[in-house]
């Protein structure tokens, strides 16, 4: 891990002494994961935080469809730099065939390490036709997806997961029996995302859910996800739930380092990174480079870089129309001008850094196929509906 910008915090470090996580075969020794973010955790940035701390990296989710017909785009998804170890990926599907296609393959190739089922996105286009967060609601399917991905994964004693959600909304919940049905089926481990799909981001991550999870789930791992934007948050979760470990999603986004503070506090270490505006630039600069080098074309590198730049400058005294013309670069040497026009020697501004990356929004009524909540079975007509659920190469 690197020492660089590395601050001693003024309260005393908890000391947790987690044991490592253990999925399958794998021993995870930092029990963090990367929360797979749609065009966030692409390779360059899974790169960016591996440097900083260990634990598990998981790419974007990518559909079951677009594996089996090997879709570029989508093999582009899942691969991994050479000393990437293990090797993590996510795959979302609605249909237990294709899914179990996506896994023999991803099996039989030697493609992955682990695989993690998605269950939690709460993007209207995958909601409306059945996936993601609406998905547990169809308990034949949900046991249907994970029986075939723990079966075909077997095969080559690669370890399944599923990220969730608590459920549709408060009076839909499913996040109880789906943790039951996934361990009864065989699945590694569990994550549970605090948050129904009707809250999307918004608000506060229910943590006592993911307390209840853990007690009707005490014999198999159970990792927290909502609302960790510290070292400290994290802290907390486990004290609070007694999770075996956390998953980090928007707050990572603009700070890579974050996983070197989450091992830092794991370990029961006071320090933390507190990085400057040179340290930050730097890092924009060489994500923008590895955004290139991934994608073949600088021109795209630069398209992807923009997004970045308002979360790696969140709290930092940084003027609006540097901002506004980084949100546009079309070069690495334009990036490389505008970021020497920083004052490069503003120190770490404090907590204005951390908390929320993004637009948390406001709750937003699900999106769901007609008809959905009627029944907890999937009937032929939705059965139908699915077929265009995986049109898309990442459900996000």
């Amino acid at each position: 891990m690197s020492t660089t910008n590395l601050e001693t915090t003024d309260r005393e470090p908890a000391v947790l002494n987690l044991k490592p996580l253990q999925l399958g075969p794998l021993t995870i020794d930092v029990p963090v994961v990367l929360a797979p973010m749609a065009g966030v955790t692409n390779k360059s940035f899974r790169k960016l935080c591996r440097e900083y701390g260990g634990g598990l990296y998981v790419t974007e989710m990518v559909t079951a469809r677009a594996l089996v017909e090997r879709r570029p785009e989508s093999l582009r998804i899942i691969h991994h730099d050479p000393d990437e170890t293990p090797r993590s990926i996510q795959i979302y599907g609605v249909d237990a065939v294709n899914v179990g296609k996506a896994v023999r393959m991803v099996a039989q190739e030697d493609r992955a390490d682990h695989i993690d089922l998605n269950f939690g996105c709460p993007v209207p286009k995958v909601t409306k036709r059945g996936g993601g967060s609406a998905l547990p609601w169809k308990t034949d399917l949900f046991r249907a997806i994970i029986r075939t991905a723990v079966q075909e994964a077997s095969e080559a004693n690669i370890p399944v997961t599923i990220k969730m959600r608590i459920g549709i909304d408060d009076e839909h919940q499913t996040y109880l029996d789906a943790g039951r049905m996934a361990r009864d089926e065989g699945v590694a481990a569990v994550a549970l995302h605090g948050r129904t799909l009707q809250q999307h981001y918004s608000g506060k991550a229910d943590w006592e859910s993911i307390a209840r999870l853990r007690e009707a789930l005490p014999d198999i791992p159970l990792l927290g996800n909502g609302d960790i934007f510290s070292a400290e948050d994290a802290v907390h979760m486990v004290e609070q739930t007694g999770v075996d470990g956390v998953v980090v999603g928007r707050g990572c986004q603009g700070r890579p380092w974050l996983f070197g503070d989450l091992q830092a506090a794991f370990e029961g270490s006071p320090k933390r990174y507190k990085p400057g505006v040179r340290k930050v630039a730097e890092t924009i600069y060489r994500h923008a480079e590895l955004l290139a080098e991934e994608f073949g074309d600088e021109a795209k590198g630069c398209r992807e870089i923009r997004k970045h730049v308002p979360w790696y400058f969140k709290g930092y005294p940084v003027g609006g129309e540097l901002r506004a013309q980084m949100a546009q670069v079309p070069s690495l040497a334009r990036l490389r001008d505008l970021l020497d026009q920083l004052d490069l020697d503003l120190p770490y501004p404090g907590k204005d850094v951390e908390g929320p990356r993004g637009r948390a929004g406001n709750p937003r009524k699900p999106h769901l196929p007609d008809g959905w909540l009627n029944s907890r079975i999937l009937g032929d007509a939705e059965r139908l509906g699915l077929v265009h659920a995986e049109l898309d190469v990442s459900g996000g």
